[in-house]
């Protein structure tokens, strides 16, 4: 974390709350994409430089945007839950999505070879922070964000922050959960609300990288397809860009075997020489 930068957005007045010692909320009020951009870059420069690619990195964050996926993974197909953890290039970025619905939806661009309409086909309710495509789960409001190696697609992995942009926030309910490692609930958070088509901004940033799982519900109402959702309540909520921070390679197992063996040796070795 960067001690100079959270002084300087505590100077300015940003929403920044620590509700105990061990996490930090950042979030913005619903608003225009360059209300909340102060927020959001506030939230960017607490965690360093951006990270990309293929490598492991002291610090810093990895950014989703979504403009990157392409017209064959975005809406009216599925989006592949596993698409930015493949272990190279551009999409490795050690992040998967899963949820208990039929899967995920990117929205379509204006210019997509099927005539999808974008914005889910919800211009006047999806308005995107980064132009043009944004995010949903499909059949459920609920997604589950996990972390791994960018280098080993299959190490799990923990982060100290995860941050994200909401669109559509009206009604109470859209939470962020934060997990550990062994699936203990750390902290929720809610996501502000405020009107038809503003967009807001939630996050947390750990002491640690404590982070082994972010549960995300979005709205009340659930999107089932282009310009299709469904209650049982009226709020369909939206995401767009997803901030983090750099994923940490959880040792495996073999590993932390190999450690207490080499300690116990050692251990052994100082207790020979008294």
């Amino acid at each position: 974390m960067n001690p100079k930068a959270l002084a300087a957005g505590l100077a300015l007045g940003f929403v920044f709350s620590a509700p105990s010692a061990q996490a930090i909320i950042v979030n913005s009020d619903n608003g225009s994409a360059v209300f909340i951009t102060e927020t959001v870059d506030q939230f960017r420069a607490t965690l360093g430089a951006l990270n990309s690619g293929a490598a492991n990195f002291a610090g810093g964050r990895r950014e989703i945007n979504w403009d990157g996926v392409p017209d064959a993974s975005s809406d009216p197909n599925l989006f592949p839950g596993d698409f930015f953890n493949s272990g190279s290039g551009g999409r490795a970025r050690g992040i998967e999505f899963s949820t208990p619905g039929s899967g995920f939806l990117v929205s379509a661009d204006d210019d997509n070879p099927t005539a999808t309409a974008p914005a889910f086909g919800f211009p006047g309710d999806f308005i995107p922070f980064s132009a043009q495509r944004m995010f949903s789960p499909v059949g459920s409001n609920i997604t589950d964000v996990t972390f791994y190696n960018p280098v080993v697609p299959d190490q799990q992995a923990t982060t100290m922050a995860f941050g994200a942009v909401f669109e559509d926030v009206e009604a109470r309910g859209s939470t962020m959960s934060f997990y550990d490692t062994a699936g203990n609930l750390m902290l929720t958070i809610d996501v502000p609300r405020g009107g038809s088509g503003e967009l807001s901004f939630a996050g947390a940033i750990f002491q640690t990288a404590a982070i082994s799982r972010v549960r995300i519900v979005t709205g009340d109402s659930i999107l089932l397809a282009n310009g299709n959702s469904s209650g049982p309540g009226q709020d369909t909520v939206v995401m767009d860009d997803f901030i983090y921070g750099e994923p940490v390679p959880v040792p495996e197992p073999s590993s932390m075997a190999m450690l207490a063996l080499g300690l116990a040796g050692v251990g052994f070795a100082l207790r020979r020489r008294r």
